[in-house]
C-alpha cells in the first residue's frame, strides 16, 4: 500500500532510543508524531512570512493571510465541506465542543431540554454539557452499549422526546476503538428534527471522512491527532446552523462594527474566531492534511486495519489477556488488562522496554464504570506503525506478565 520504512524516515523521533531500546510508539490516540514536512512549515513561516493576519495592508500580513485562508480551504476539501465559511479554526476538539455547547445552549435550549450522548464519550463531550446542565437545567440522556462495545441503536431511538435538542456523539471511541454507525444515527436524529455534533478526534486521522455524506450538522477534530501541531483544531458546522448561533467569545476579528451602544458581528466563519488565530498552526495543519492525503486515507485505513487485526490475534494468545472492545467495526485502538496486573504497573514496565502506551481511564470514566474497571492499558496505532512493533509489544507484555 505504501513504503512504511520510507514513511518512517519522515518522522525523526521514531529512530530514537528510550532507556537504551528502540522507541516503539503506540500512543497515537493521545497524540501523533509529526513528519519533517509539518515541522519545517512552522519554521519556514516564522522565519519568512510571520505577521498577523487579516488586519494588515503590508506584504507580510497579506501573505500570511493568504496562507491562513488557503489552509481553511485545505480543511474544507479534506472533510468535503460545502463551503470554507463552514470551517471554524479552534484550539482543538475540546474547544470546538465547548464552543458549540455554549453557543447552542445559550440560544436554543432552556430548562428541561435534552442532549443525547453515549456511554463511551470522552470527558470533553460530557463535561461541557454538564456545565450547561448546571447553568440552564438541561438534561443529559445516555445511549447504552453491549458488552462488545457497540452502541444499542434500538435504545438510542427510544431516547428522543419532544424536548430533545441535540445529539452529541463520538465517531470512534478512544478506548474501545468502536467505529459508531454515525451516518445511520444522524439520519435517525434528523427524522426527529434534531441536529447532530460528531466528535471526530479519533476518526479523521484513520479514515476518510465526508461531512456531507454523513450529513453531520457539526463535526470537530484536532490537528495534533492527525500528524499536525498542537493547539489547533476545527469545528465544522453547516452554514445555516452557524448563522443561527451567537458568538462564543468576544474581541478582535469577530466584529463588524463596535460602539458603546451596540456591536455587530462579522460574517462566517470569523464570527467564531475572536482574537489572533494560530495562523502558523493552521498552515502546519494544512501541511499535515496534505501529507496524509498524498499517502491516501484509504491506504492508511487499510494498513491500520491490518495492524489491528494482527495485534488482536497476537495479544489474545497471551495468558490472562482481557481486551475491552471487540466491535464488528473497530479502529486501531486496543485497550487491555492482563490478569491482576495493575494497568499503571504494566504501562510503567513496558515503558522501560521502550514501548510507549497509555494507561488510566483515558478521560472516559463513565465508560470505565460501565466496564467495571478503573482503567486499562491502551495501544493505539498510526500510519507509521509496523507488525514488528506489535511483536515487540506482545513480547513485552509476556515479559511483564512473567514478572508477576
Amino acid at each position: 500500500m505504501y513504503d512504511i520504512q520510507k514513511i518512517r524516515e519522515d518522522f525523526p523521533i521514531l529512530s530514537r532510543e528510550v532507556y537504551g531500546r528502540p522507541l516503539v510508539y503506540l500512543d497515537n490516540g493521545a497524540t501523533t508524531q509529526k513528519p519533517r514536512q509539518v515541522v519545517q512549515s512552522i519554521t519556514d513561516e516564522y522565519y519568512s512570512v510571520n505577521s498577523n493576519v487579516h488586519r494588515g495592508v503590508h506584504f507580510l500580513s497579506q501573505q500570511a493571510t493568504e496562507l491562513h485562508e488557503a489552509s481553511r480551504e485545505t480543511v474544507r476539501r479534506f472533510i468535503h465541506a460545502r463551503s470554507s465559511n463552514e470551517i471554524v479554526f479552534t484550539r482543538g476538539t475540546t474547544e470546538s465542543i465547548n464552543l458549540l455547547a455554549s453557543s447552542f445552549a445559550d440560544s436554543r435550549m432552556k430548562e428541561g431540554d435534552e442532549v443525547i450522548v453515549s456511554v463511551m464519550e470522552h470527558h470533553s463531550n460530557i463535561v461541557p454539557w454538564q456545565l450547561q446542565a448546571a447553568r440552564k437545567g438541561i438534561v443529559l440522556k445516555v445511549i447504552p452499549m453491549n458488552d462488545r462495545g457497540e452502541l444499542l441503536t434500538d435504545e438510542y431511538e427510544k431516547l428522543f422526546s419532544d424536548r430533545t435538542r441535540l445529539v452529541s456523539l463520538v465517531h470512534v471511541s478512544n478506548v474501545l476503538g468502536t467505529v459508531n454507525p454515525v451516518k445511520e444515527m444522524i439520519a435517525v436524529a434528523h427524522a426527529h428534527g434534531v441536529p447532530v455534533l460528531i466528535d471526530g478526534a479519533q476518526s479523521v486521522p484513520h479514515m476518510k471522512v465526508d461531512v456531507q455524506d454523513l450529513d453531520a450538522d457539526f463535526f470537530a477534530f484536532s490537528g495534533h491527532k492527525i500528524y499536525g501541531p498542537t493547539g489547533v483544531g476545527v469545528l465544522y458546522g453547516k452554514e445555516e446552523w452557524l448563522d443561527k448561533l451567537p458568538p462564543y467569545q468576544g474581541g478582535g476579528e469577530m466584529i463588524q462594527n463596535v460602539s458603546f451602544e451596540k456591536t455587530t458581528f462579522n460574517e462566517l466563519p470569523f464570527k467564531f474566531e475572536a482574537g489572533t488565530p494560530d495562523y502558523i498552526g493552521t498552515t502546519a495543519l494544512a501541511k499535515a492534511l496534505d501529507y496524509v492525503s498524498a499517502i491516501g486515507m484509504e491506504n492508511i485505513a487499510a494498513h491500520e486495519h491490518e495492524l489491528t487485526q494482527y495485534a488482536m490475534q497476537r495479544l489474545k494468545a497471551i495468558e490472562g489477556m482481557r481486551i475491552f472492545g471487540e466491535a464488528g467495526n473497530k479502529s486501531g485502538v486496543i485497550s487491555f488488562l492482563v490478569g491482576n496486573i495493575h494497568h499503571l504497573d504494566m504501562g510503567t514496565l513496558l515503558d522501560r522496554l521502550g514501548i510507549a502506551v497509555r494507561t488510566g481511564h483515558h478521560c472516559a470514566q463513565p465508560l470505565m464504570l460501565r466496564l467495571g474497571i478503573e482503567g486499562t492499558v491502551r495501544a493505539s496505532f498510526g500510519l507509521y506503525n509496523t507488525k514488528e512493533e506489535i511483536e515487540v509489544l506482545a513480547a513485552g507484555i509476556e515479559r511483564v506478565s512473567r514478572m508477576f
